[in-house]
């Protein structure tokens, strides 16, 4: 569609623009501001084993680096409380938080009683919804977000899921299980997966409904440009013409039992939280390997080199190594689109659609942004997508 295309040349310029990084090794945060709320990220970048479509900055699980790791985050917390930072909410994303669940609940309890944390989010994946982590992480977590993305087993295996999570009804049976361990649990979704047809879309949207999750979030693929190369060599080439009909079937899918929180986000009737923390904050550090923040105009972003994250932290140092100040249109253009995403002007369904596409289009030019982080990385550190 005309608009659609548009409206992704668009942001796809101006997020081109507004993403050129200026390496800094001796960067450091800002001071915090009086008065000003802050929601603390936390980036968990290690995996059992990697998904082909993900961007973000994760690595297979080392154990004993992963330890490490973990009391370097730690650390890098109360730096930022050194800094006068204090914090309403925490969100913890990866990789797979939840790996290895006791160094994730001493960094939760840790946040907890250095700040004024009211609410926790954080990622896992359906092999974790088990009795020991669901009783751990209960009361220490209160917003629960699990990767399911298609309960259609073709495409779990496409996604190179099945082997590690099961089947779409095992992992059906597992949100089940989690329900009402928290105040909210949210099941990721992606939609326009190359291979997803028409009916393998509506058996999710049925599976949804049986699950009795209070949240769910479908993602459009978000695709950067080597990820969208390497899927149109293997399951195909990405199609955004079909976009539109996806997010309506969605949309009547839900319909009556869910509503809109954000664009792609959609709450029960009876939950109110939302799992959105970039229209929930608009300053955020984030600490970990790959972490990007937004704070006082400027975009920083995290090493992507675990070791080199580990050793800056233990020398004192931060982990943000590039940054860029936003100009003034630039800072106004990104909170427009924020605004949009996170639905505080009245739209009909094809305007939130493109919202959607606006969203899919900047998250496409963070994991560009990604991809050209980890090229970088020494060899021995450096993991292919597929």
């Amino acid at each position: 569609m005309l608009s659609e295309r548009l409206v992704s040349l668009a942001v796809r310029t101006a997020t081109d623009r507004c993403l050129k990084m200026t390496a800094d090794p001796d960067l450091t945060f800002p001071a915090a501001s009086p008065g000003q709320s802050y929601m603390l990220y936390v980036h968990i970048p290690f995996c059992e084993s990697l998904c082909p479509y993900c961007s973000f900055n994760r690595y297979v699980c080392q154990p004993d680096l992963a330890r490490r790791y973990f009391s370097a985050l730690r650390k890098e917390m109360l730096m930022l409380g050194s800094l006068g930072y204090d914090f309403d909410s925490m969100y913890v994303g990866g990789g797979t938080p939840t790996i290895l669940l006791d160094e994730l609940c001493a960094t939760i309890d840790l946040a907890r009683a250095s700040f004024s944390i009211k609410e926790v989010s954080c990622e896992t994946n359906p092999n974790h919804l088990t009795p020991a982590h669901l009783k751990a992480l209960q009361g220490r977590v209160d917003r629960m977000s699990c990767g399911v993305q298609s309960f259609d087993d073709d495409l779990l295996r496409q996604m190179q899921r099945y082997q590690k999570y099961g089947s779409g009804y095992q992992i059906l049976a597992r949100l089940q299980e989690a329900n009402g361990y928290f105040k909210s649990l949210n099941a990721d979704m992606i939609f326009n997966f190359p291979a997803q047809t028409e009916q393998s879309l509506i058996r999710d949207l049925a599976f949804i409904l049986e699950s009795g999750v209070s949240q769910v979030t479908f993602y459009p693929l978000m695709a950067s440009p080597a990820t969208a190369r390497k899927l149109a060599e293997t399951v195909g080439k990405v199609d955004y013409g079909r976009e539109y009909t996806f997010y309506r079937m969605i949309c009547d899918g839900l319909s009556g039992h869910y509503e809109n929180g954000s664009a792609w986000t959609f709450n029960s009737y009876k939950q109110s939280l939302i799992d959105e923390y970039i229209v929930d904050y608009d300053q955020y550090p984030a600490i970990g390997s790959g972490g990007m923040s937004y704070l006082d105009h400027q975009v920083f972003i995290n090493t992507f080199s675990v070791r080199e994250y580990i050793e800056r932290i233990e020398s004192g140092r931060f982990s943000a190594t590039a940054a860029h100040r936003f100009k003034p249109s630039e800072e106004r253009l990104y909170h427009l689109m924020m605004d949009y995403f996170g639905l505080k002007h009245p739209m009909d369904e094809y305007q939130r659609y493109l919202a959607v596409a606006m969203m899919r289009q900047f998250f496409i030019g963070v994991n560009n942004l990604r991809d050209e982080a980890r090229a970088a990385l020494p060899a021995a550190e450096r993991e292919l997508l597929f």
